[in-house]
């Protein structure tokens, strides 16, 4: 009988260890413009410096442009600009972050640059603690939100990285900016 309670005991406490992971996800914190988001961490490959980058004419404004990140070429966001925001300024701090994205063909992903202003820490935040995103007064499309969270007194920003970073949206935007640059010749 003994050994069938310390049996039950482990095995709840495996599932309620299991439950608590899945509860909590982490998050790479950052700041834009004054204000701190994040993006879940899944998604992100790594974090260089802002360095080498290269215009390429007739995109969006969003896109600062491409760099080459052993041997790949990724277009690289600026996410302020994105926002609807003045661009990015450049400064020590400014990094660029890699992230894995989802193409308009299913099971494929593209890497893709965003630009911000530093980078903070990784944060596990609990599911709990993640409230949906408010219908007015941000400064932000509501789909890009993924949800906001109360850290240490502070919101933050959770960003709906396959809105933010929607290649087909993007694609489209660059088609009304060359027609937009053929229609002004």
């Amino acid at each position: 009988m003994n050994a069938l309670v310390k049996a039950d005991k482990r095995t709840s406490l495996r599932q309620a260890a299991a439950a608590t992971a899945v509860e909590a996800k982490q998050y790479l914190t950052f700041m834009l413009g004054g204000e701190m988001f994040s993006i879940g961490i899944l998604c992100i490959k790594e974090i260089i410096w802002y360095a080498n980058l290269t215009e390429v004419p007739m995109m969006p404004a969003c896109i600062r442009g491409v760099i080459n990140l052993r041997g790949a070429v990724v277009p690289v966001m600026d996410l302020s600009n994105r926002f609807g925001k003045h661009s990015t300024p450049v400064t020590k701090s400014t990094c660029i972050v890699i992230i894995e994205v989802e193409t308009q063909t299913e099971g494929e992903h593209q890497n893709m640059g965003v630009v911000v202003d530093s980078v903070q820490a990784v944060l596990e935040i609990p599911t709990s603690e993640i409230e949906p995103a408010p219908n007015f007064g941000t400064k932000i499309r509501p789909d890009f939100i993924e949800g906001i969270a109360k850290v240490n007194g502070k919101f933050v920003i959770l960003l709906n990285v396959n809105r933010v970073l929607s290649t087909e949206e993007i694609g489209q935007m660059s088609q009304m900016a060359a027609l937009a640059d053929s229609g002004a010749a």
